[in-house]
C-alpha cells in the first residue's frame, strides 16, 4: 500500500485511473501523464494558462496506478479506467490489477475498455487475402503500432521518451480475462456501454471510448470477492 493516503472519503468512493480530460467531481480521478504534474507546478499553470492553456481538469490527480495510488485500503466500491492498460508494458499489468483490486472493497466493482484487438486481427486478415497492399500499415495503425518516422529534434524527443500516447500491448477478451482470474477477480464477463446497473459509472463512460472504426472495443467488467477464499 502506498505510504501517503487521501484523507477521509465517503462511504462510496469511486476511483478512475487515467482519467485524461473526463474527471466527473463525483469521482476520485488519477492520471499519471508528465504533463499534468507540469501543470501542477504554479508557475508552469500560470505560462500554460496564458499561452494554450491546460489540458487537464482542476481535479485530476497524478498518479501512477503501477506504483501505487493514494486509496485505503477496501476503500473503492467502484473502479474504472478507459484505454489505460494498452499503454503500459505487458509485465506491469498484474501490479496494475493487483493494486485495482487493493483499492475495491469486497463485492467492488471494476469496469475497464481496451482497443480490442480480436476485431482488428480480423480486419487485417480480411485486407490481407483481399490483396490490399496496404493491409498491414491498416492494421499496425489501427492498433497504433509501430513507428512511421523517428522522434527527431528535442521537443519530439522528450515526447518519446516522457509521453505515454504509444500502445505497449493489445488483447482480447480471454488474455485479459485471464489476467484479471489471476489477479483474484470473479464474474468476469464481457459488458457494454451503460449496463453495469449502478449509475454512478454512468458520468466516467464516454461513448467514443466504447466504440472505434464502427466496431466496438473490448469492455470487461469484474468484481472483488464478496469473501475471501477459503483454503
Amino acid at each position: 500500500m502506498p505510504a501517503q493516503t487521501l484523507p477521509a472519503q465517503p462511504a462510496s468512493l469511486y476511483v478512475q485511473y487515467g482519467c485524461g480530460t473526463c474527471a466527473p467531481d463525483s469521482w476520485l480521478n488519477f492520471d499519471a501523464s508528465p504533463r499534468l504534474r507540469l501543470e501542477r507546478i504554479p508557475l508552469i499553470r500560470g505560462i500554460l494558462r496564458a499561452t494554450i492553456g491546460p489540458l487537464f481538469p482542476a481535479n485530476a490527480r497524478p498518479g501512477d496506478v503501477v506504483a501505487g495510488l493514494p486509496v485505503p485500503d477496501g476503500a473503492a466500491a467502484g473502479v474504472y479506467c478507459s484505454h489505460v492498460l494498452e499503454h503500459l508494458p505487458r509485465n506491469e499489468l498484474p501490479a496494475a490489477l493487483r493494486e485495482t483490486s487493493r483499492m475495491l472493497r469486497p463485492g467492488g466493482c471494476f469496469r475497464l475498455v481496451v482497443p480490442d484487438l480480436r476485431w482488428r486481427a480480423r480486419r487485417y486478415l480480411a485486407a490481407a487475402e483481399a490483396g490490399q497492399p496496404d493491409a498491414s500499415d491498416q492494421y499496425l495503425d489501427a492498433c497504433a503500432l509501430g513507428t512511421r518516422e523517428r522522434a527527431r529534434g528535442p521537443l519530439a524527443l522528450l515526447r518519446l521518451h516522457l509521453g505515454r500516447s504509444a500502445h505497449l500491448w493489445l488483447y482480447d477478451f480471454a488474455g485479459l480475462r485471464a489476467l484479471l482470474d489471476a489477479a483474484g477477480f470473479v464474474d468476469i464477463r464481457e459488458c457494454a456501454l451503460g449496463d453495469s446497473g449502478d449509475p454512478m459509472f454512468v458520468p466516467v463512460e464516454e461513448a467514443s471510448r466504447f466504440f472505434a472504426g464502427g466496431e466496438r472495443e473490448l469492455a470487461i467488467e469484474a468484481y472483488k470477492p464478496a469473501h475471501p477464499a477459503v483454503g
